[in-house]
């Protein structure tokens, strides 16, 4: 059975079936109840003309009967007209009175006892209806039988009858779609706030958890659901906020210890021990300080005016791992575009972004290599090395926290790649590493849309040169 995801959609369904069942059954009543209406008001009315004969009835001398019609009444009833007929029988069926020829009854053995009887007969190519009465006149049992040729039937009921499911249906049927139409605006109207609450849960995430669905306009019905929901995300942002505020505070209390520690560490004689232990005092302060970058950035928001140049943010990272990569016998490099590449975003996280990218390229590039930057002019950052590549079963696991090949490697904590998807997740923008070809890795950051000024900007530079 197919289900409807939307309570508009199944609503407004339902009520579609409602209304084609309604159009079809309830002018069929309707006319069943009219044809009704019409055939008890035909049935009386030819009662009422037998019981108006039979006040033309009266005994006559010797125990007789007479039947004293009035000229118009007579004129209604002559074979010459045509339309009605009646006869009166006595007790044993004798035709004693009758506006046929020859003094003929209407229908034979239509006798009832009490009450009066209706029935149909055929005489040559007339089909009749009629009823017969009983009375009783001087003592004598009588029938008083009249009859209607169905071909004189009263014409302007008859029509009525006819055309009244096709005139009705298709007047029935307009009203209900207009009424449908009217449903439809009041259910939408009903469930304003559950969509308006709905568009508002969609922006509910990491960065936005001082949302909440509101309350006071929710129907009664969904209140209880709301006002659940709102404390599961009062909750929620608890142990956000908890979980910053612990990495936060961590990192921040282990500085101070890290600074004396390396202070005391300059003091020791032994150079080739004080070198070892500064590394890892190193290693330690690039942990401490990526600890509160994942902390910045659950807190972080882009201002949506707010704009960055991928050629300068590349600029700004070469320049400063330069001389730790001139110092392990390596290079950093700047290529591609020469004019601005404006994307939307914040350089200083930008900046950081990249200088991870580049960080770990040097980590595991080749010796007297160099690591690429290459700035598209559509918008895309490619850091390049010629390390050991990544293979394709790896691509997605690298990027999330704390992940490393090889965890007995000193120096990483796998949090670099991390911050790298982060940032980008927070400008739109996508990361994704590749094979480089004649070995390495390429690592791409891919903004969505280049400004239009950077645009230009390309323009005016391509045509000086």
């Amino acid at each position: 059975m197919f289900r409807f995801r939307s309570v508009v959609a199944r609503t407004i369904t339902l009520h579609l079936l409602a209304i084609a069942v309604t159009s079809l059954f309830m002018p069929l009543a309707l006319y069943l109840m009219l044809k009704q209406a019409a055939e008890a008001l035909h049935d009386r009315a030819l009662r009422e003309q037998a019981a108006e004969i039979v006040g033309y009835l009266a005994s006559g001398p010797e125990g007789g009967l007479r039947l004293n019609l009035p000229a118009p009444l007579a004129e209604l009833y002559s074979e010459a007209y045509g339309r009605y007929a009646f006869a009166v029988l006595d007790e044993r069926g004798k035709v004693l009175f009758s506006s046929l020829s020859a003094k003929q009854a209407i229908a034979d053995a239509v006798q009832p006892v009490r009450d009066a009887a209706y029935f149909s007969t055929r005489r040559g190519a007339a089909e009749l209806y009629g009823v017969s009465l009983p009375t009783e006149i001087a003592g004598r049992k009588l029938w008083v039988q009249v009859s209607q040729d169905l071909a004189h039937r009263d014409v302007l009921i008859d029509d009525i009858v006819a055309d009244f499911f096709t005139r009705v249906g298709w007047i029935t049927a307009p009203i209900l779609f207009l009424l449908l139409a009217i449903d439809v605006v009041i259910i939408r109207r009903a469930v304003r706030p559950v969509i308006a609450a709905s568009n508002l849960a969609e922006r509910i995430g990491p960065l936005r958890t001082d949302l909440r669905l509101p309350e006071r306009r929710m129907p009664r019905e969904v209140q209880p659901l709301v006002h659940a929901v709102n404390q599961a995300l009062d909750r929620l942002e608890e142990g956000f906020r908890g979980q910053r505020e612990f990495t936060a505070d961590a990192a921040h209390e282990l500085r101070t210890p890290l600074t004396i520690l390396r202070t005391q560490i300059d003091m020791i004689a032994d150079r080739e021990l004080a070198q070892s232990l500064r590394d890892d005092v190193e290693n330690m302060s690039r942990l401490v300080n990526q600890l509160l970058e994942m902390a910045e950035l659950e807190t972080f928001v882009i201002d949506r005016h707010e704009t960055a140049d991928l050629v300068a943010v590349s600029a700004d990272v070469a320049a400063f791992l330069a001389p730790i990569a001139l110092a392990d016998g390596k290079r950093v490099a700047v290529i591609g575009a020469r004019g601005p590449v404006t994307v939307r975003g914040n350089p200083d996280m930008l900046g950081r972004a990249v200088r991870n990218l580049v960080e770990n390229a040097l980590a595991h590039t080749a010796a007297a290599s160099t690591v690429e930057i290459a700035v598209d002019p559509h918008g895309t950052i490619s850091v390049s090395d010629r390390g050991p590549g990544v293979p394709a079963a790896e691509r997605e696991q690298i990027f999330r926290r704390f992940w490393r090949r090889d965890r007995r490697r000193q120096g990483s904590a796998g949090l670099g790649l991390s911050i790298v998807a982060r940032i980008a997740e927070r400008h739109g923008a996508l990361v994704s590493v590749d094979d480089r070809p004649g070995g390495g890795a390429v690592f791409t950051l891919a903004f969505p849309a280049v400004l239009a000024a950077s645009g230009a900007a390309q323009n005016a530079l391509a045509a000086v040169s």
